[in-house]
């Protein structure tokens, strides 16, 4: 680890800490040369989800785009930012467990309306109309008896 101050690549470590995830290391330095003290953080490098879109691109896997729809079809609903939070990190988590280095985005949305079916109805609707590209209300309405006839 090159000093920011001097350049020099002798220094030792004075502290190190977990982050509270434990995802990241942060470690305190201290160069020999110049006796000034950096900090430095460790992360795993992680390789990247690519999700396999409808019309067959590939794109990187985004957690701000999940996070966009859910918020969206949650709107006005009484559902926490701390819920869709947490789903999102254990459906990344849940993706990076499969070990397949490409994953079809009609598996993530079927996640996220499994997630909504059991948080809220008009949350999990909404969703479904943009996922499932509803064309009219007849659409909506046979989503609507089949939500109802599920309880």
């Amino acid at each position: 680890m090159k000093c920011p101050f001097c350049g020099e690549v002798n220094n030792k470590v004075i502290d190190s800490r977990l982050s509270k995830d434990a995802s990241v290391i942060r470690r305190r330095r201290e160069c020999l040369a110049c006796d000034r003290r950096f900090t430095t953080y460790e992360h795993i490098e992680e390789i990247p989800i690519m999700i396999i879109k409808k019309d067959g691109r590939r794109e990187v896997f985004n957690r701000d785009k999940v996070r966009s729809g859910m918020k969206r079809a949650c709107e006005k609903r009484n559902i926490s930012m701390n819920v869709i939070e947490e789903f999102i990190d254990e459906l990344e988590r849940d993706l990076r467990e499969t070990g397949e280095k490409e994953i079809p985005s009609s598996t993530i949305g079927e996640k996220v309306m499994e997630k909504l079916h059991s948080l809220d109805d008009v949350a999990y609707v909404r969703f479904a109309s943009v996922y499932r590209e509803f064309k009219d209300v007849n659409d909506f309405v046979s989503e609507l008896k089949s939500l109802l006839s599920k309880r």
